[in-house]
């Protein structure tokens, strides 16, 4: 057969140079990512043979094979799994298909330490490629079960590849690695000795399903008459949830979770939990310590594995965890669940549901205890999963109380350190009733907001919510604690320290003062707010923009925009502050003039630079750019 040769795509060029010259510093972890793909590999042949009993593919014996040849120096893999077409060798191996990859490659090149780009690796899945960091040439040899032909993919990692297809390939798929010399001061060991190979499988694969088989060596005194010896299995294949804790280490459970998660990082937190009675399973779950870059995209795969007795069942599965909790890694393995059980089983089986309701229940019992306990790793958990764990207080009104008590939002009590609601609700000053808040676009944005200036003059801690999540989720929950949550910038806001009998009598008065100009502005500004009214809130700015108690906030209404549902858009209030001189000539004015032209202009400034000052924009900004350099020459 023909042999044809292929550039890489740019990207992965880049990334086999990285990979080669600078990204690891334990070269050892090149054959757990083999090993782990082969792992992949045949489990999907025994869920696609059990879907599929006409699949023509050999069954009988799956295992994982590992073969040294010191005189040519090579390593090879090998497994006798679902293996890869021609066409799935080229998309697979000669790409890296994924639309985060030039975001990858900025962040790797700008990682600061060996970690942190062992990190970026692993996040990313690109175990395959971590051949080259030890071998001069890789070449894999492939057949996908139930097809005739196979295939030969070969590269020496400095751009190009050949693909080959072969008559003469077992099922499976076999990679072998043309080894460089060793050299121990690089961290490049003797990979063709057995007694490495051992350490490896053992340190990070021994708990893969399937058995790891390797040929010892020969024995100098061995006559070459003798029959080659048998195969020796490198790994216990015991599964760690169903040990017992005291005979598991924490190493042990660290290599599990990166075989599952793809991480290069130690997980955060180990979840153990084991149900028994008239259902029993058990599960093993983690917390990673750093949020996957895809983790709000929407191909995220999210879930965890299933098992049955012990059975690989389904990589990514999603009934298990609530969406919210799509960062949770682990394995569930359920004694009473049937090997064939597809995912739209799963959504409707009622112990199912009950496994997701116990797995969700302790997953926020575990960070509580984590908050309780250890605020370090509390602080790295919520600042790296808080704002997808927030959904939940949307969508899981079951746990919603759960959530709040484990959640923590900035606020004017401190510039770092973040609340609790429980703890804001116990430095609440005496009569006061609401538990206020604002949400931004970031910290600054919010606290220089005209709409923060009463509260400031009058030490009120307002939360300080910058998460897109934050618009939903607090009108969603509404109250805490029978304290009612308030957005500053919605509805009547009344501070007034001040005797109740006289601040009444001063509003009166001012309300008298100002009702001509209120009422006119509201004609002039008819299009774009439903009401002029004076603000108890501000205290420097002249005016500020609100929405009504029951209405969308503008960033609200983008949200469902952007969703794709169409919501009409609500007109705004505003409010005009009686003691600033602005406000003041303002009115002025308009009792003193007949012809108020030039002073619907200024109306029109007015409110312009109260949507600017929250963060807005001006429905015509062209026009409104004219109209303040008019003002501005006048004032020269």
């Amino acid at each position: 057969m023909p042999t044809e040769t292929f550039e890489f795509q740019v990207e992965a060029r880049q990334l086999l140079q990285l990979m080669i010259h600078s990204v690891y510093s334990n070269k050892d972890v090149f054959l757990r990512e083999l090993v782990s793909n082969a792992s992949d590999a045949l489990d999907k042949l025994r869920l696609e043979k059990l879907w599929d009993d006409s699949l023509d593919a050999d069954v009988s014996d799956p295992h994982i094979e590992i073969d040294i040849d010191k005189d040519a120096r090579t390593l090879t893999v090998r497994d006798n799994g679902i293996g890869m077409s021609y066409d799935e060798v080229g998309q697979l191996i000669g790409t890296i298909a994924n639309s985060g990859t030039a975001k990858f490659l900025r962040e790797l090149r700008e990682a600061k330490d060996a970690a942190g780009e062992e990190g970026l690796i692993g996040q990313f899945g690109v175990g395959f490629y971590s051949g080259f960091m030890v071998a001069d040439e890789v070449t894999l040899l492939t057949r996908r079960a139930g097809e005739s032909q196979g295939t030969r993919w070969s590269s020496h990692g400095e751009g190009t590849y050949t693909l080959e297809r072969v008559d003469d390939a077992p099922q499976g798929t076999s990679v072998t690695l043309h080894l460089k010399p060793a050299d121990p001061e690089n961290q490049l060991h003797d990979y063709t000795s057995p007694w490495k190979i051992r350490e490896i499988i053992k340190r990070y694969s021994d708990f893969i399903t399937w058995p790891i088989r390797m040929v010892p060596e020969r024995s100098a005194t061995a006559d070459e008459s003798d029959e080659a010896p048998e195969p020796e299995t490198l790994n216990s294949m015991k599964a760690l949830w169903a040990r017992p804790r005291d005979e598991v280490s924490d190493d042990e459970y660290h290599e599990l979770y990166k075989h599952i998660a793809h991480d290069w990082r130690d997980p955060l937190e180990t979840i153990r939990l084991q149900a028994e009675g008239t259902f029993e399973y058990q599960a093993l779950l983690f917390l990673p310590e750093h949020a996957p870059h895809d983790l709000f995209t929407r191909d995220f795969k999210r879930g965890v594995q299933l098992y049955v007795k012990r059975v690989f069942i389904m990589d990514d599965c999603e009934a298990l965890l609530p969406p919210y909790l799509r960062f949770v890694k682990g394995v569930v393995d359920a004694a009473d669940l049937s090997l064939n059980v597809s995912r739209e089983i799963l959504q409707q089986d009622r112990h199912i549901e009950m496994m997701r309701r116990r797995l969700t229940k302790k997953v926020l019992s575990t960070v509580k205890e984590m908050m309780a306990k250890d605020q370090e790793r509390y602080a790295t958990f919520w600042r790296e999963f808080g704002t997808v764990l927030k959904e939940g207080l949307v969508t899981d009104s079951e746990n919603r109380d759960a959530i709040l008590a484990v959640a923590s939002f900035a606020s004017t009590h401190h510039d770092t350190e973040p609340t609790t609601l429980k703890s804001y609700v116990e430095r609440m000053k005496d009569g006061q009733e609401d538990i206020y808040y604002l949400t931004g676009e970031s910290r600054q944005s919010i606290e220089n907001s005209p709409h923060m200036e009463a509260f400031r003059d009058r030490d009120i801690e307002v939360l300080l919510l910058t998460d897109p999540v934050d618009e939903v989720w607090a009108d969603a929950v509404g109250e805490y604690e029978g304290k009612k949550l308030r957005s500053v910038a919605k509805g009547q806001i009344d501070l007034d320290a001040k005797d109740e009998d006289t601040a009444d009598d001063e509003r009166e008065k001012q309300t008298e003062e100002y009702a001509g100009l209120l009422g006119w502005m509201k004609e002039q500004l008819d299009e774009d707010i439903k009401e002029v009214r004076l603000s108890s809130r501000l205290t420097v700015s002249p005016a500020c923009v609100v929405s009504d108690a029951h209405d969308l906030t503008p960033a609200l209404e983008n949200m469902y925009r952007a969703m794709g549902q169409e919501v009409p858009r609500a007109k705004r209030i505003l409010e005009l502050n009686p003691d600033h001189q602005l406000v003041k000539g303002l009115n002025q004015a308009y009792k003193e003039r007949e012809d108020r032209s030039e002073l619907a202009e200024t109306a029109e400034v007015l409110h312009g630079l109260a949507v600017l000052a929250e963060g807005g924009q001006p429905k015509e900004p062209a026009r409104f750019v004219k109209l303040m350099a008019d003002r501005l020459e006048r004032a020269l």
